[in-house]
């Protein structure tokens, strides 16, 4: 008997178990799932074979999975004859319930004990899923499942009602399949509509896809073009560096030629004008060394007189700084140049205002000027600048300064001090002390503002005089006329605190004071 074939074995199956998934296996292939045994009324968690979904076998086993019954018509293959085995089902006897091909319904009619029983044709898929052998009832196998158990949610037989499903409400198949396929067909139709929106959702997908695909080769070719033009570029600074180089290479060259060719020509006439006045003053007599002293004098004077460095006229500097900034190249910005250039500590200079004062508790700062061997600004950022600024009379008083690059060559320093003194500033580059360095810087009091207020009419009715003094003890900065007008010192003064700041009040009956006396008390104290 052929029937359909089991999806993990490849072979045919007679009885197939539909698992939740959907998917059916023989039941020796359903056995080999999971472990043989497990827990007593518990189930067990098995994989399908097909979609690889998690799944749980019922607690009594392989046996309690419903059969696929629909299993041959799903999969394409033809329903064949239980007589002969050999062709297909044609038709169908209502009284055995056997599915029959042509030439054995012809032979079913011809024969005595079933001359008798009713043959039905097939017409149709549904009429062919029909024609199969009733489905009996896996407690009773004699009898067929044509009662369904509501509360159970299964297909019984006439014992199974008369058994353990008593007391449930139960009904024929016939009368309860409309109210369930209505369910089921309910169930189908918003499936169906997910399918429709997850068909959409793929196309979207699947286009999206599409369209990041297409993007990216055109992003690969932009970064292929822009690399192209990238690696030019690199390749163009680089020509453009080695030129440098070697334009460099040649001044270096060319000068310490010129210089070598100086000094060698200068040694020969030293050495010439050595060589004979040390013959002279060896071999000569005295009338003779007196004859030519004075041209042996005059050569060697001269030659004594011609300057020379002691020092190649250039040296071997030549660095490399690839993180240095080199413009554009072919539109794109390009790194690393030649420095020739190279810090001297002993050129760089210290400038600013407070280079040598500075006020307690207020910011002060200062610029140091990088510059080269050659005394030319260094134009350009990154040299390695430390600093310490220590009080002399209080060792473990130091102020922590901060050191700004402004990446031009120079610098700016700053600081806060905290105690008034006398303080040891260094500044070094590259370990060695820059020009001017260690210097001092004398940290003055802060000024501090007189809260207490006075009539300026202390000062006028005393005629300026410096010894005037405020009920605070403050005094009048220098010896002016107070408001400016001569007046007696009659009440309604501007008021003025000890350090000659303005506060805002009433003005002096003869008039606010003139310019020159107002500028002149506007000047600061310190006290």
């Amino acid at each position: 008997m052929s029937g359909p074939l089991c999806p993990q074995c490849a072979r045919p199956c007679a009885s197939p178990r539909l698992l939740p998934c959907l998917h059916s296996l023989c039941e020796p292939c359903l056995r080999r799932l999971g472990p043989s045994e497990g827990p007593p009324g518990t189930a067990r968690p098995v994989l399908c074979p097909v979609c690889d979904a998690e799944l749980s076998l019922p607690a009594g086993g392989v046996g309690q999975l419903p059969p696929d019954c629909l299993a041959g018509s799903r999969t394409g293959a033809a329903a064949g004859c239980d007589l002969c085995a050999d062709g297909a089902a044609a038709g169908r006897c209502l009284t055995c319930g056997v599915r029959l091909c042509r030439f054995c319904c012809r032979a079913h009619r011809r024969q005595k004990k079933t001359a008798s029983h009713a043959v039905t044709e097939l017409e149709n898929t549904k009429d062919c899923s029909q024609a199969g052998k009733p489905l009996l009832c896996p407690s009773h196998p004699t009898e067929e499942l044509q009662l369904f158990c509501e509360q159970c949610d299964q297909p019984v037989c006439r014992d199974c009602v008369l058994g353990r499903h008593r007391q449930h409400p139960c009904d024929f198949t016939g009368n309860v399949i409309h109210r369930h396929g209505d369910a089921l067909r309910e169930l189908l139709r918003s499936s169906q509509q997910h399918m429709d929106t997850l068909e959409d959702v793929l196309s979207q997908v699947e286009e999206t896809g599409s369209a990041v695909r297409s993007r990216a080769e055109a992003v690969a070719a932009e970064i292929c073009l822009f690399a192209r033009g990238y690696v030019k570029a690199i390749e163009e600074h680089r020509d453009r560096l080695l030129k440098q180089l070697e334009d460099l290479k040649v001044q270096k060259e060319n000068l310490l030629h010129l210089q070598k060719a100086q000094l060698q020509q200068l040694l020969l006439d030293m050495r010439t004008g050595v060589e004979f006045t040390e013959h002279l003053l060896m071999s000569g007599s005295d009338v003779e060394i007196l004859i030519t002293k004075g041209v042996v004098s005059s050569r060697l004077t001269k030659l004594n007189s011609i300057p020379y460095s002691a020092q190649p006229s250039v040296d071997d500097r030549i660095q490399f700084s690839p993180h240095e900034r080199a413009g554009q190249c072919c539109g794109y910005e390009v790194f690393g140049a030649i420095l020739n250039k190279v810090v001297d500590p002993a050129r760089c200079t210290l400038h600013g205002e407070d280079l040598h004062s500075a006020r307690q508790n207020q910011l002060s700062g200062f610029t140091l000027l990088c510059k080269d061997t050659t005394g030319e600004r260094m134009g350009r950022g990154g040299e390695a600048v430390w600093v310490t600024i220590t009080h002399k009379d209080k060792r473990d008083c130091a102020v922590k300064p901060t050191v700004c690059d402004n990446g031009d060559g120079t610098y700016y320093i700053s600081y806060i001090p905290e105690e008034p003194g006398l303080y040891a500033v260094c500044v070094c580059v590259k370990g060695q002390h820059v020009q001017g360095s260690p210097f001092n810087v004398m940290v003055k009091h802060k000024f501090r503002e007189h809260q207490g207020v006075f009539h300026c009419c202390t000062f006028c009715s005393s005629g300026g005089q410096k010894a005037a003094r405020c009920a605070c003890g403050g005094t009048m900065p220098g010896g002016y006329q107070g408001c400016g007008h001569g007046h007696k010192g009659h009440p309604g003064c501007h008021h003025w605190s000890c350090c000659g700041q303005v506060k805002k009040s009433s003005e002096c009956l003869c008039g606010p004071p003139s310019d020159t006396s107002q500028r002149s008390l506007l000047r600061t104290v310190a006290l």
